[in-house]
Parts: structure tokens; sequence; C-alpha cells
């Protein structure tokens, strides 16, 4: 109990940092970008992909996924507990809500304002599923290549995909449902946060598919995998995460 505590905590955290980053560097760009939404967009990806090295970097060794598409799809591939599943939802979720709050109420702004941009069409959502698929072969690929770089390559990932994607890479449920949360320039209509989120869970769908078999873990792997579990039940002070 303790340790889902522990995670749920940082998950709850991080996802916050993560939304008041987005919504806050959108708000402020904004301000001071004299009609170029370009600069508005460059200041979002910057402060985004840098703040989420950062959070990664710092609870990394507790709980880091921030996002409910890399949960689900962590316990798909049996690399972490189904029954810590739907707790972690729950505060990604409230985290990106909170998130969003703390970044209206600094701009001094009213804490909830429901979006009105609209974020919709094919092209929007065609984004979401790339933005979505390449996240999820980011960190499978990093994790089995070089896991030591995975903060540097998610956040220069999102930093990148926030100016290639046309939907400004949300590919996180969480984030797409906090940001209806926000009147501003990140925010998103209420009516299109479904549409988002079938498209998000079509691109990890995909993913899971290809990625899960280009790197496959051989049978080593598993094989090593399988007695860090053991170790891990028999004495879990003696594995360090």
């Amino acid at each position: 109990m303790n340790r889902l505590l522990k995670a749920a905590t940082c998950e709850f955290i991080g996802t916050a940092f993560l939304l008041a980053t987005v919504v806050g560097s959108g708000i402020l760009a904004h301000k001071l970008d004299a009609g170029n939404v370009a600069v508005s967009v460059l200041a979002v990806a910057f402060a985004t992909g840098t703040v989420l090295t950062a959070l990664i970097l710092a609870f990394g060794s507790i709980s880091c996924h921030f996002n409910p598409i890399v949960t689900l799809a962590s316990a798909i591939r049996k690399e972490f507990s189904w029954s810590w599943v739907i707790p972690f939802f729950i505060v990604q979720i409230a985290g990106a809500a909170f998130g969003v709050v703390i970044a209206n109420l600094m701009f001094d702004l009213p804490g909830m304002t429901i979006a009105s941009t609209p974020r919709s069409g094919f092209g929007q959502w065609l984004g979401e599923f790339v933005a979505t698929f390449g996240l999820l072969g980011v960190i499978f690929g990093t994790a089995k290549s070089r896991a030591s770089a995975l903060p540097f390559a998610v956040g220069a990932y999102v930093a990148g995909a926030i100016w290639f994607t046309s939907s400004t890479c949300f590919a996180n449920p969480a984030v797409t449902i906090a940001r209806a949360l926000t009147d501003t320039l990140t925010g998103i209509r209420p009516t299109d946060v479904a549409a988002f989120i079938y498209a998000q869970g079509a691109g990890a769908t995909a993913a899971l598919i290809i990625f899960g078999w280009l790197f496959a873990a051989d049978q080593a792997e598993l094989s090593k995998r399988q007695e860090l579990d053991r170790l891990y039940e028999k004495e879990p002070a003696s594995v360090s995460h």
C-alpha cells in the first residue's frame, strides 16, 4: 500500500506540473506573441519538452507515467500491475485538472473555464493517432536500446510532435480532459474531447501491435525479468528500481 501511495502521489504531482506547464506557457506566450500564434506554439513546445524531461528524471525512480495511455500499455505488456491501473487513471486525471486550475489562477483567470477552442476533423484526429503512436514507439524503443536516455527521448519527441502534428500532440487522455477546463490558447472544446481520446486509443493499439513486435523481448530478457520479479516478491527492499 505504501508503494502504491508513493507512486500515485508522484503521478498526481507530475501530471499536475505537466498541465501547469502546457497551459501556463500557452497563456504567457499568447500575451506576448503580438498575434503571431506560431511563437506561442514554439514556447509551449519548448516548455513542455524541457519540463517533461525534468519530471521524468525527478520521479522516475518511483513512477513517471503521467499518462493513462502509458499506464494501460505498460499493463498490457505485463510491465505494470493491473491492480494499479484504475488508481493511476484517477490520480492522473485529477492531477491534470489540478494543474490546469493552478495555471489559470497563476495568470489571474478563473480556476476553471470551459474551453471554446475547436479541435475537430480528420486531420486533427489523424494527428492524435500519429502523436500517440510515435510516443509509445519512442518509449518502447528507447527502453530497449538505452533506458537511461528515456527522459530525454520522451521530452524531445513531445516537443517536436507539438510542432509536426496537426493536433499539437495531446497524446494523453488526462491531458485532453483537463485542457477542456481552460478557455485559453491550449484549450479544447468538451465536444471534441471524446474523438481525440478515441484517436489516441487507436494510435496506442497500433503501437502495441507494431512496436510490440518490433521491440519484443528475447528469451534471455524475459528470463531476467521473471527472475527480478521473483526476487522482488521475496525481498522487496533488496531490489532497486
